[in-house]
């Protein structure tokens, strides 16, 4: 089986919020939470539980917010030369 970006859920306390989601995404997700739930021998009840993992995977490996995160407010990162030139 193909190894997923997503483990398995932690069991912990949500938070409710309300989010308008589109269909086709919806149905993403509940097939996701088929294969998540088969490659991990659980049962996702709700495959809107898997909104917030795939969200803190994203942000965990997206370099260039983690690059932005890391330097200090009001500095671009680049020269005043690379923006000149």
């Amino acid at each position: 089986m193909t190894k997923l970006k997503l483990g398995p859920l932690a069991d912990d306390k949500p938070v409710k919020i309300n989010v308008e989601i589109p269909a086709s995404l919806h149905r993403d997700l509940v097939a996701y939470a088929d294969a998540l739930g088969q490659a991990n021998g659980q049962t996702i009840a709700d495959p809107l539980k898997l909104i917030v993992p795939m969200l803190q995977r994203f942000i965990a490996t997206d370099r260039a917010f983690a690059k932005a995160r890391a330097r200090p407010r009001g500095h671009s990162g680049t020269t005043e030369a690379e923006r000149s030139g």
